[in-house]
């Protein structure tokens, strides 16, 4: 673990969409943070440095850090100085790696907001051993993927402990009602994953519901993930497939695991989304559902992403504006039973646009907690839960989240 270094924090990718609004967040709740900003350009990272300090003046002193990422040379001058590395710099899978092993080398703690579960998959197979001797730990997912499931299976599990003095067997989450756009650079990441999955080896690691397990335990109770349209009775909701299911059941496995089975060995787990009651709300999945199926199979084609990319997807760098952002929200409902059959309901909700007021948030929010909470977790490619756990959960309900358990 590093400590003691002329930064506290280093943003890498500080100009992007995501990391501007990392910035500011950390400029304006947490301004006494020994941050520097970091990226490819020093003429856009003085830009972004001059808006931040016309919203907080002090924010002008921050210092400027230039490399690039495939230059491991000058990300080792960056992550050397660093205790923890921010990064949004993605699609992850083209443009992380080096960063990566950058901070393994040098005890560097990190996290990023990457869903792309086969870039995880790379960097265990690749680092966690020398993580793990350097002390470095390199928690992915810190975002809305995938820190609602995380923290929120580990809130649910943590109560079932003290109610009932074990775990529970199974826990089911619904993304609900949710307000937020799409960015950019997370089309940019959906697409390389998909181009990514023409190779066999990734296509095997993507569908794997185990994949990001240590090896030698990918496996378990849990198969592939819930794609139809069903009602579901314990919510009392009509339910379908959530996108982000494939890397958040992940990543809460992982969890699981890297937390000696705390959840149980038979433990299960599962996502979808909940659509309401009644006629309107299966016609709303069934919507959802379709529309869903019809994204992927037109991003697929190559013509037709041409033609989606020139007229309704985002380019790279726009998102959300700050009112659209503000007026955002979500909704996570959580359903857990033990083995016998008592049942704990819990909520995660946020307050702004999940995918980036929120974002911004929690991976603010987790790097200071990696930084100065005394989280003693071991180094290795890890997880939210399994590194910050319930002091990263304090740390958010004071920043305005919901984490409850009825």
């Amino acid at each position: 673990m590093a400590a003691a270094r002329e930064f506290e924090l280093v943003l890498w990718g500080a100009t992007g969409f995501t990391g501007q609004l990392v910035a500011e967040y950390l400029v304006r709740h947490h301004p006494d943070t020994r941050l520097a900003l970091a990226g490819r350009s020093r003429e856009k990272l003085e830009r972004v440095r001059a808006e931040l300090a016309g919203l907080v003046p002090a924010a002008a002193e921050l210092p400027l850090l230039v490399g690039d990422s495939f230059d491991r040379a000058s990300l080792d001058a960056i992550t050397s100085r660093a205790q923890v590395v921010i990064s949004t710099v993605g699609p992850y899978a083209q443009y992380g790696e080096a960063l990566v092993a950058s901070c393994v080398a040098n005890g560097t703690d990190y996290c990023d907001l990457t869903g792309e579960s086969h870039f995880i998959r790379r960097m265990i197979d690749a680092h966690q051993s020398e993580a793990e001797r350097t002390g470095a730990r390199i928690v992915h997912c810190c975002g809305f993927d995938s820190i609602p499931s995380d923290l929120g299976t580990l809130m649910m599990q943590e109560e079932a402990r003290a109610r009932f003095g074990e775990p529970l067997a199974e826990v089911r989450f619904y993304a609900g009602e949710t307000k937020g756009g799409a960015s950019g650079g997370t089309i940019a990441s959906m697409m390389n994953m998909l181009d990514e999955a023409k190779d066999p080896k990734v296509r095997r690691v993507l569908g794997d519901p185990y994949a990001l397990n240590p090896e030698g335990e990918r496996s378990g109770p849990d198969g592939s993930d819930r794609m139809g349209v069903r009602y579901d009775r314990d919510l009392g909701m009509w339910v379908g497939p959530f996108v982000m299911a494939a890397i958040n059941t992940r990543v809460v496995r992982r969890s699981n695991a890297l937390l000696d089975y705390a959840y149980g060995r038979k433990f299960s787990y599962s996502e979808e989304m909940s659509f309401g009651a009644g006629p309107r709300g299966l016609a709303r999945a069934t919507a959802v559902a379709g529309a869903l199926g019809a994204f992927v199979a037109g991003v697929s084609v190559a013509p037709l992403r041409k033609l989606m990319q020139k007229t309704i997807l985002p380019d790279p760098g726009e998102g959300p504006t700050r009112e659209q952002r503000e007026a955002g929200y979500f909704v996570v409902r959580l359903v857990g039973k033990t083995a016998d059959g008592r049942e704990l309901r819990g909520r995660v909700e946020g307050v702004n646009d999940p995918g980036y007021g929120e974002t911004a948030k929690m991976l603010s929010e987790s790097a200071l907690c990696l930084a100065r909470d005394g989280v003693e977790a071991p180094g290795g490619i890890r997880t939210p839960a399994s590194t910050m756990g319930m002091t990263l959960v304090e740390r958010l309900r004071g920043a305005g989240m919901t984490f409850q358990v009825a």
